[in-house]
């Protein structure tokens, strides 16, 4: 089944209004900003969404989804959940594998059962005996980038008299930072090569590109009530090894800022030039497909 995967270009279109798409912890929780004033979403944040919503295996996203690809809830756990201890992940390997033989590995309960270690590889098993084993997984999400600089907005948190037991008012000062308004871009890969290695299949796959479009509107919350995704492209190659060079098809699909400064912060999506943003007949015919997963929903 692991040859069936496709190799895939992907790139999302994140709106980001009046949010905290990413807060940075070495400065105080502000939305991640590069020194030039472009604003950052990491890697590691967007695919933390798709694992909450996979985790709530009893919740509506994962609960449609997994009727509708007809996967077992079993077979789809999530290995980097939050406060997971390490040493018992490491032990539950070890009694599951024992020498970790590859083929071992790949038969196993411990492959068989986690969704993300297969899909995205893993942090936990790269020291020790453990080297050598899903480092690397199938699906990679680069840094997301916004296309223009962002306004950062901070403002003080407060609480009404009374509701902390014995203070009159609670605030905290310059808490609620937010990005004013950006788009930001996300490229993402699907490289079949991984998927010998990981045990991914093509469910894992068909999963991921069932949950994108729900990634922000089922994990809202209060600092980032407004995040929206314009597009999620998911371009196919024609084989295993790539019909297309990657930088051509996200470069054709990158929105573009509008007006004379394209460094100057936007208000609204208005101030974006979507429509430009196509591949060529060029380019379609060298890809096998190119769909928007925003149109499934």
């Amino acid at each position: 089944m692991n040859s069936e995967i496709k190799r895939a270009t992907g790139l999302l279109v994140l709106e980001v209004v009046s949010s905290n798409p990413n807060g940075d912890p070495d400065r105080e929780s502000d939305p991640r900003q590069r020194p030039n004033g472009l604003g950052e979403i990491s890697p590691v944040s967007f695919k933390r969404k798709l694992r909450d919503l996979v985790e709530d295996s009893e919740g509506p996203v994962f609960s449609t989804l997994s009727e509708k690809l007809g996967i077992n809830k079993d077979g789809f756990s999530i290995l980097e959940s939050r406060g997971r201890d390490r040493n018992k992940i490491s032990s539950e390997m070890s009694d599951d594998i024992g020498g970790f033989d590859q083929e071992k590995f790949l038969n196993s309960t411990f492959v068989k059962k986690y969704w993300d270690a297969r899909l995205f590889g893993n942090t936990f098993l790269e020291s020790g005996g453990n080297k050598g084993y899903i480092k690397t997984g199938v699906a990679q999400f680069t840094m997301g980038l916004s296309i223009a600089p962002i306004q950062i907005v901070r403002h003080t948190n407060t609480n009404k008299s009374g509701v902390q037991e014995g203070k009159n008012q609670g605030m905290a000062p310059l808490a609620y930072r937010i990005v004013e308004h950006g788009v930001y871009c996300m490229p993402f890969y699907i490289n079949p090569s991984n998927a010998h290695k990981s045990g991914c299949t093509t469910k894992d796959v068909e999963l991921l590109k069932a949950l994108i479009p729900y990634a922000y509107d089922h994990t809202r919350s209060a600092i980032r009530p407004d995040v929206r995704i314009r597009h999620a492209w998911y371009m196919e190659h024609k084989n295993a090894l790539g019909s297309c060079p990657d930088h051509l098809l996200i470069d054709a699909l990158t929105t573009k800022r509008k007006g004379d400064d394209p460094m100057s912060s936007s208000s609204s999506w208005d101030d974006y030039d979507d429509e430009s943003a196509r591949l060529s007949k060029e380019l379609l015919n060298r890809l096998d497909s190119c769909k928007d997963l925003m149109d499934n929903i």
